[in-house]
């Protein structure tokens, strides 16, 4: 398999036909040069010959990116994105080949679902993100400022008076990156930005109550009436995101959510109630198919929603291979 190939073919697919068939191409090149998915495999009885069907696949634990080296093939990796976590609490690693391939990846994904982007304003509101090293979200909208056209795309670490003043009176068109707490902190203040696309990013890292999705867009609309409210789900052990624009969330051709049982976490199907399962074929020097911790529905046109987290996640039914 030429691997070149096949990065390129991954961002041209087009039809679920040709996602299955590059999923099972990656799935085959992955059991055989990623060492800890191979034994993942192997421990449940599952290889290339028996696996006809994406549902067919396994998915890895997400926690393996925890105690785990999760890489396909041998290389030095050219950046290392790490989580967040709680004090004491141990951190997913993502070992990236190639950030090239990561910055392919992001990019077609938010041109598709922002194709004027570079006119506006990217703003990053993150401070909890910028804080540390090694966020794949950091990276990601740093990228974005850097690219977009307009001077005031910028980072910014809290709401200053200034800051406040260029959200509530220009008129230029922007986009803001916002974790949940400063964007609860927007709202508690009343700070109404102009003609602001708001993409929302999660996380209230220990600082307060943390909301549903429908109670923190409800607060935002109510109190900072943006042009629109959005959100963004991506995690340090993918290379793509998805984005929610309406009611539900929506992710590139490369990309596909798929559920689990919670108490037969082998048990896949296309669409319906359950724990998230996630391809990503731009992991491709990772682990494409992640079974995650998070409860959602998929829906047969393949856009999903967010319901929760599973609870006691350390003991759930699909960590059962010790490596």
């Amino acid at each position: 398999m030429n691997l070149n190939e096949l990065e390129h073919k991954i961002f041209e697919i087009k039809t679920q036909t040709e996602f299955k068939q590059i999923a099972l191409q990656v799935f085959n090149h992955q059991y055989q040069h990623n060492e800890i998915y191979n034994k993942f495999c192997n421990f449940l009885g599952k290889i290339p010959e028996s696996v006809k069907e994406i549902q067919d696949i396994p998915f890895i634990p997400i926690s393996f990116f925890k105690s785990q080296t999760v890489k396909t093939g041998s290389f030095i990796e050219q950046k290392i994105f790490t989580s967040s976590g709680t004090s004491g609490t141990e951190t997913s690693k993502h070992h990236v080949k190639s950030l090239k391939l990561y910055e392919t990846s992001f990019l077609k994904a938010f041109d598709a679902y922002y194709p004027d982007w570079k006119s506006h304003a990217i703003i990053g509101l993150l401070p909890s993100y910028l804080e540390r090293e090694g966020s794949s979200l950091i990276y990601m909208v740093d990228y974005l400022i850097n690219h977009s056209n307009n001077e005031n795309s910028k980072f910014e670490l809290e709401l200053t008076s200034e800051f406040i003043n260029y959200l509530e009176t220009s008129p230029e068109p922007k986009i803001l990156f916002g974790v949940t707490f400063a964007l609860i902190e927007m709202a508690n203040k009343k700070i109404k930005p102009r003609n602001t696309i708001i993409i929302e990013t999660g996380g209230m890292k220990g600082r307060g109550k943390e909301l549903t999705r429908d109670e923190l867009h409800e607060l935002i609309q109510t109190n900072i009436q943006p042009k629109a409210i959005h959100s963004e789900y991506g995690m340090t052990e993918l290379m793509s995101q998805g984005y929610l624009q309406n009611t539900n969330f929506g992710c590139p051709n490369w990309m596909k959510f798929l559920v689990r049982e919670t108490t037969d976490p082998l048990n896949v199907v296309l669409s319906g109630k359950g724990a998230l399962n996630i391809i990503d074929l731009a992991n491709l020097y990772s682990c494409s198919f992640i079974a995650t911790d998070d409860l959602g529905k998929v829906h047969t046109n393949g856009s999903f929603e967010v319901l929760g987290r599973i609870d006691h996640t350390q003991m759930r039914g699909c960590n059962l291979l010790v490596l």
